[in-house]
């Protein structure tokens, strides 16, 4: 999903609502939590760890739901082979102790922990495994299909003894472990009685608790409480095949605004205020002076100036020449946008690859230095003159264009907007600025087959491989993830090599590559990247955070190693 929170399969996050959790509720959900944890357990230090969110879930089904707030609780319900280390951002096991593949890269064998057992009890083994992806492999072009891009390329999956599972491919796949961290293991005896027939009974399972029946789960929290929009409670799951979570269990408090969000955490309502993935730059300072803990660091997202490239738009074709998207860098002053809309918690961006992502970040691609000469000078060059109201003319037409802002950039977007129509107005161009939300701004961006729609300011949650994120912008993605209409045949074929490469110095040069071709193009000026920015209360040490934020999707780690602290320790990431 587009910020566009984390992306997931196109859909974007549903409104956030307030909510209060009830006393009693902590109270159910103290009570039912174990004791004790499994094979890996050491002592727990206990305790409910309330989280404020701005996110917020209608299905807790992920045949059904993409997202943010649900696949971040899948992460600690459900068993996945794989998952990521928050820190080295590498792949490191988590179901499966360890695995193999051919030379070919067809075959991929993993081996499971064993006498794993399910929170009802029963085991939990390779075959469930081999079911789960069985499963979304027959129904992907219908009921599994929100979750059928983990499995592309993949052939088959079979359990061959109750600790291995074997995988096979069609083809060589680059990014088949990453893929496979996204994958929850379902247990098979709740979820095979809906995949009957055409599978549309996987849609229909709610996947809720009911009373004194949490949700069956593997990971290391179960869920016990579920109300729509309101609230999602955890409990420490006893049989977990890891180490035990330190906390009783956790819960979500839901905000629509970071005002009221700040307020629950100086109030001692919320432990953690997260906003997903960052509170306003502006509350960082006070928290701080209050006596909270900050967590900071590089985010794996990116705030982007989107320009219509589609070849068929109607009006003000003029986007669709190079110099004048060249001249709309050079006019964007992303330093003092970093130092004015983001209080310094943002550094100017460049490439579509964020460079927190490591290896895959080709550092050649560098943003513009700010020059309104250059960019004066370039529209000169191509002809547009200035009209005597001080706009340009292009085509018989004024340089005046509507910039659509997604509500999701807040208020640092909006000043980001006003720096921008300041600067842009020096080289004879008009930005109106129309703040929208996400339905509205997505249908306004793909509406008329991306013809309309002139400039837009948005961003993108990225992922630690590169495949999502190079993907948004090659022909195969219009309709779905493009949302600048950009259609290049030569790079969609770089796309289908990397995506192929089992090589990494192969898929690296390939990946610079495309990071290149699409700087050169420009569909996105990417203006910065983001910081994770949290506030904590000093009672809790051990926060582990990541540029995915804490309670991202792609660790169980954070939840699991997160407890109270003792006497005379304080907060720690």
């Amino acid at each position: 999903m587009k910020k566009r929170h984390r992306v997931l399969s196109g859909a974007r996050a549903g409104r956030p609502i307030a909510l209060i959790l009830a006393p009693a509720m902590l109270v159910l959900l103290t009570a039912c939590s174990a004791s004790s944890g499994g094979a890996g357990a050491t002592a727990a230090s206990g305790g409910i760890l309330r989280l404020g969110t701005h996110l917020t879930t209608t299905s807790m089904n992920p045949f059904v739901t993409t997202q943010t707030l649900s696949f971040d609780s899948f992460e600690v319900m459900y068993p996945s082979l794989v998952q990521y280390n928050t820190t080295t951002l590498q792949i490191e096991p988590d179901f499966a102790s360890s695995w193999t593949t051919s030379v070919d890269g067809l075959t991929w064998t993993f081996h499971t922990r064993p006498k794993a057992r399910w929170s009802d009890g029963k085991p939990l083994t390779a075959a469930d495994v081999a079911w789960t992806l069985t499963t979304i492999l027959k129904f992907k072009a219908g009921a599994t299909s929100t979750v059928a891009g983990n499995v592309l390329g993949m052939t088959s999956a079979v359990a061959t003894s109750p600790t291995t599972v074997v995988i096979t491919y069609a083809h060589p796949v680059a990014d088949v472990l990453p893929s496979l961290a996204q994958v929850y293991i379902l247990p098979q005896h709740v979820w095979q009685q809906y995949a009957a027939g055409n599978g549309k009974g996987l849609q229909k399972f709610a996947n809720l608790p009911t009373p004194n029946h949490p949700v069956v789960s593997g990971g290391p929290f179960v869920l016990q409480k579920y109300v729509q929009s309101q609230v999602v409670l955890f409990q420490r799951n006893p049989n977990y095949y890891g180490q035990a979570p330190h906390i009783d269990g956790f819960g979500y408090q839901y905000f629509a605004n970071d005002d009221a969000e700040v307020e629950a955490l100086k109030s001692g309502q919320i432990d953690a205020a997260l906003a997903n993935p960052n509170l306003p730059p502006t509350d960082i300072a006070p928290l701080k002076a209050a006596g909270f803990h900050i967590v900071n660091q590089p985010a794996m997202s990116f705030n982007d100036l989107i320009i219509n490239t589609n070849p068929q738009m109607v009006s003000h074709r003029e986007l669709l020449n190079p110099a004048v998207r060249e001249a709309f860098e050079y006019a964007t002053d992303r330093n003092t946008i970093d130092k004015i809309a983001y209080l310094g918690y943002a550094q100017p961006g460049g490439s579509i690859i964020p460079p927190v992502i490591g290896q895959w970040h080709n550092p050649s691609v560098t943003p513009l230095p700010f020059s309104i000469a250059k960019a004066n000078a370039l529209l000169n060059h191509a002809g547009y003159r200035m009209g005597s109201n001080g706009i340009r003319v292009a085509d018989g037409h004024p340089m005046s264009y509507s910039l659509l802002i997604s509500s999701d950039n807040g208020g640092p977007g909006y000043r980001t907007g006003q720096i921008m129509a300041n600067d842009y107005r020096k080289i004879g161009v008009q930005l109106n600025l129309q703040v929208l939300g996400d339905t509205t701004l997505n249908n306004d961006l793909l509406g008329n087959h991306y013809r309309n729609f002139q400039l837009a300011m948005w961003g993108w949650d990225t992922f630690v491989d590169p495949n999502y994120i190079l993907s948004v912008i090659t022909c195969g993605q219009w309709y779905n993830q493009s949302d600048s209409g950009y259609c290049n045949k030569n790079y969609d074929a770089l796309f289908e090599q990397q995506a192929a490469a089992t090589s990494v110095a192969q898929r690296k040069q390939i990946v610079f590559q495309m990071q290149t071709i699409a700087d050169q193009a420009r569909p996105y000026i990417i203006l910065q990247y983001l910081d994770v920015l949290a506030a904590w209360s000093k009672k809790w040490c051990d926060i582990l955070s990541s540029p995915d934020g804490f309670n991202g999707f792609f660790s169980k780690d954070p939840l699991v190693q997160v407890r109270q602290c003792g006497s005379g320790q304080g907060a720690s990431s």
